[in-house]
């Protein structure tokens, strides 16, 4: 088999179609796979060969996919690191990844030869390729196993972790992204989510991709993504949360009409009810699916809008997610930080939790990821095997209600005081609820259960208006750090030190 496959089998069904619009240029199917046969057949011709690892810098767009596909079609390996990276973790993960070619613009070209674990790499190639391939491009067969696509996270500390997807694992992601979106050709996507717009690409639709940088949110300029969406006929968003709040808050502050907009799929971070009222104010007309998911197991569970705002978060203790993807099993663990380690007579009976007790969640299924590259310290604290059958450790606490799945936040945030769990996560979602507070949340610190607010207004202005929470001290900050890669989950490390000053 090989992924690739996927894409030219659609664009011998839509050969018409457009495929990508970018802020550069568009390009139809045909046109995409013409560029792709010459582009893999250049790479061929410069040495790289199936098994090779290709280190890829390349931001969202045509180009990127062009360059994908190419390296998928003649078995090589693309490695991808977060554009956000710290040129020290560059640096490591590149040594780790020992790739044979390096491929980018002018500033990566420029770097592969100033820095030393860039200027090994043997091939180094820039974005240009001969416009018309001297010969019909031959998809090779690669065995299912065989690695296609390596991406390293932005962890700072340890092994880098990096997620190592094979050709089997990308189509059965595919698969279930597919029962979960349910994509047709008639789709105009606007993507934020790599991975789906490669799903687009195997179903005949078009995608199209806003000229922003993903990795400075702040810049992000909303009446800009309105008018691109707009101009574009674009039909369906697949974003983070954060992205969708903002086009969300944009339009309905400037009282801008959505007609177009019939379907919105997000994920990466939580989305609490009163998100997912305002995104579905901004956008009357769409069907509003929320999927819960990971890196390594993409989807876990879904709900759409109207069944999470029919959910009492207080009084349940947690986020409803939903139910569980039906090609997944998911299970509740009691929490640990050690790793698990069945042995022949153990069986993982003896670590499950009561339905509506507080653990772990973990899922099991043909799209959950069962290796990380060069990270053995990784695979034996995220994975369990049960003889045959490989689980992921989400390492986030949740439990079953009634069938249905609910998210109480990340195991290693929770407060334990007075035999009594306290999670942030859900206290989280109460402030978000008050007038004058943007975020906050609530960090253990020195014994002392402290509220961290992100607000203008004073301290007795604060504790005048807050419900009654079980804290020590409040802390106002002007501005509480968020994850880089979807700017929509506190970043709790960063957020500690600013504390602690």
């Amino acid at each position: 088999m090989n992924i690739a496959e996927l894409f030219f089998n659609a664009a011998e069904k839509f050969p018409s179609h457009v495929a990508i619009v970018d802020p550069k240029r568009s390009i139809t199917y045909t046109q995409l796979k013409q560029e792709v046969a010459a582009t893999a057949i250049n790479f061929s011709q410069k040495g790289i060969k199936s098994g090779d690892r290709v280190l890829v810098f390349v931001p969202m767009s045509i180009d990127l996919y062009r360059i994908v596909l190419a390296l998928f079609s003649i078995g090589a390996t693309a490695v991808f690191l977060d554009e956000w990276v710290n040129l020290k973790r560059l640096r490591l993960c590149c040594q780790l990844a020992d790739c044979k070619a390096i491929i980018g613009g002018a500033k990566v070209q420029i770097f592969s030869w100033v820095f030393k674990e860039l200027r090994v790499i043997p091939i180094k190639l820039n974005l240009q390729f001969p416009k018309s391939p001297s010969e019909k491009l031959a998809v090779l067969s690669v065995e299912p196993t065989q690695s296609a696509l390596i991406t390293f996270t932005t962890g700072s500390t340890g092994t880098p972790k990096a997620a190592d997807r094979s050709h089997a694992f990308l189509k059965e992601q595919f698969e279930a992204l597919l029962d979960e979106i349910e994509p047709t050709s008639k789709d105009i996507d606007m993507p934020l989510l790599p991975i789906v717009l490669f799903m687009n690409l195997g179903v005949g639709c078009t995608s199209v991709i806003p000229g922003i940088k993903t990795s400075k949110p702040d810049k992000i300029k909303p009446a800009h993504i309105y008018k691109w969406f707009n101009d574009q006929h674009v039909t369906r968003f697949t974003a983070s949360p954060a992205f969708v709040k903002l086009i969300a808050g944009y339009c309905i502050n400037s009282n801008k009409t959505t007609n177009n907009i019939k379907k919105i799929f997000t994920g990466g971070a939580p989305v609490f009810p009163q998100e997912a009222k305002l995104i579905g104010d901004a956008f009357p007309n769409a069907q509003f699916k929320i999927v819960y998911g990971s890196t390594e197991a993409e989807p876990i569970s879904s709900t759409m809008r109207h069944t999470l705002l029919n959910t009492d978060l207080e009084n349940d203790g947690g986020l409803f997610v939903g139910e569980p993807y039906h090609k997944a099993q998911v299970k509740i663990i009691s929490i640990s930080d050690s790793n698990i380690e069945l042995k022949h007579s153990q069986s993982l009976k003896e670590y499950e939790i009561q339905n509506g007790e507080i653990g772990e969640i973990i899922v099991s299924g043909p799209h959950v990821l069962d290796r990380y590259f060069q990270n053995e310290e990784a695979l034996k604290r995220n994975k369990i095997w049960e003889e045959k059958r490989v689980w992921h450790r989400t390492g986030d606490a949740g439990f079953f209600k009634n069938e249905h799945l609910y998210l109480v936040g990340r195991c290693n945030q929770l407060i334990y005081r007075n035999d009594k769990i306290i999670s942030p996560f859900v206290i989280e979602n109460i402030l978000s609820n008050l007038n004058g507070i943007t975020l906050g949340t609530v960090l253990e610190i020195n014994q002392k259960i402290v509220l961290v607010l992100e607000t203008k207004l004073s301290r007795a202005e604060v504790a005048s208006g807050l419900p009654k929470l079980d804290y020590d001290d409040i802390k106002l900050v002007k501005h509480i750090p968020r994850d880089p890669r979807h700017n929509s989950k506190i970043d709790y490390g960063g957020l500690g030190k600013m504390v602690l000053g």
